[in-house]
């Protein structure tokens, strides 16, 4: 794994983004660390979400199913916490690569929607997106409101009275997407690794498809990422620091013209 330091390695960043512009099938795959700096704590992380709501007793799809009342303590936490968080400079230099189409997939493992919000397109949430409610009995829908936060004990369906569920993933339940995310993975010649820890399975299982497959990787994390198979070692150019600096001035080495 080599080290690129953007302030020292100056030749580093702009070889690399000749590596992204000569990649046949470029891919991002991104975490909970590019949405901190918007607000939006790591749930893993000390003073996370997690360590006020465990989630196998919040957070599990059964837990919904008997006691939906004391599922919603946790989802209206979850709903205050992205309330009125904004993306940031990360999540705006992927949908500039994007917009230059030097990215053919974008998988993320928030639920935030920060990603769209910022202009990303075909952005695969395969752990859902909390902005939406639906019910698991007719599959009505809508749009996540302010009102949800205060209603109590929970938000109800129209059409049967089912209590609702936001649009995200819980223990127990079947990621989003799978089958694509398999596709893309396997057709990545490079693979952005951005703000992960590469822990939770599919995701995790990514970096050592591509790196099966000869996929070159680069990753931008605070800190190399070690643990399930040891991802540093798959790593071939490690970015360290802030995602909002160090990838923001990646893109900037990328020459500003489209895939022809």
């Amino acid at each position: 794994m080599h080290t690129v330091d953007c302030q020292k390695n100056i030749a580093w960043p702009q070889r690399l983004a000749n590596c992204l512009q000569q990649a046949r099938y470029p891919v991002a795959l991104t975490g909970a660390g590019i949405s901190v700096a918007s607000g939006i704590p790591d749930f893993r992380s000390v003073g996370g979400l997690w360590s006020m709501f465990p989630p196998q007793e919040y957070a599990t799809l059964r837990v919904f199913q008997k006691s939906p009342k004391k599922a919603w303590c946790l989802y209206r936490a979850l709903g205050k916490m992205l309330q009125g968080a904004k993306p940031n400079k990360a999540h705006k230099a992927i949908a500039q690569l994007q917009q230059m189409q030097w990215l053919k997939g974008l998988i993320t493992q928030n639920i935030d929607g920060l990603h769209q919000e910022a202009g990303s397109n075909d952005c695969l949430e395969i752990h859902g997106n909390h902005h939406m409610l639906h019910c698991l009995r007719c599959m009505y829908s809508r749009h996540f409101q302010a009102s949800d936060l205060l209603c109590t004990p929970y938000p109800f369906c129209p059409q049967c009275k089912q209590p609702l569920k936001p649009h995200i993933v819980l223990f127990g339940e079947a990621v989003h997407a799978l089958d694509d995310v398999a596709r893309i993975a396997d057709q990545a010649d490079l693979l952005l690794v951005i703000g992960t820890s590469c822990s939770v399975y599919p995701a995790a299982d990514i970096p050592h498809v591509v790196h099966r497959n000869g996929g070159m990787i680069l990753e931008f994390n605070v800190e190399p990422v070690l643990g399930c198979g040891d991802l540093s070692k798959l790593t071939d150019f490690y970015f360290p620091g802030k995602v909002t600096e160090t990838l923001p001035y990646f893109v900037t080495q990328v020459q500003p013209v489209g895939r022809i």
